[in-house]
């Protein structure tokens, strides 16, 4: 396998995982949703006209994963790591998420913040094994139009639902 920096040649894969990744998204929210090729389209257009690095993890002309992930200044954001079901728990998010690791220290930064949903629990045992267990910002906002909240997270004193 190898891990390498998106070409355009890519672009149909890449497409397909990132609308899978949104399916994926949907899930953790119990919101029912199938894949939507053209806004994944749209989704890789934006990372690649606001120049977001893109990894992705390849075998026999296959892409098995990817990591998108932006830079400001010195600071690393890793915006999405995707791993295809079939090949999940063989090393490639690992392998991805690494690579991430090393651009953030070529910057001199000391770590990867990322963004995560509080009930994906495969990233939050991801990262914290990695030794990503720090509790940075808490996002707030209020509910949407019709959104049911079904679950609570405690957040030191705080409640919010979730």
């Amino acid at each position: 396998m190898e891990i390498r920096n998106y070409q355009p040649d890519d672009s149909a894969q890449i497409i397909s995982l990132i609308a899978d990744y949104r399916v994926f998204l949907s899930g953790l929210r119990s919101i029912p949703s199938s894949p939507d090729l053209e806004a994944a389209r749209d989704e890789l257009e934006d990372y690649l006209t606001v120049n977001f690095q893109i990894y992705v993890a390849i075998e026999v002309n296959e892409i098995l994963g990817y990591l998108v992930c932006r830079t400001h200044q010195n600071v690393v954001w890793a915006e999405s790591l995707f791993v295809k079901t079939s090949a999940r728990r063989q090393g490639i998010g690992s392998e991805l998420y690494s690579k991430v690791e090393d651009l953030a220290l070529e910057l001199d930064c000391e770590t990867v913040y990322n963004w995560i949903h509080p009930n994906n629990t495969g990233i939050i045992h991801f990262l914290t094994k990695r030794g990503y267990d720090v509790l940075n910002l808490v996002e707030v906002r209020r509910p949407w139009s019709g959104e049911s909240n079904l679950s609570r997270i405690q957040v030191g004193d705080h409640q919010f639902r979730y």
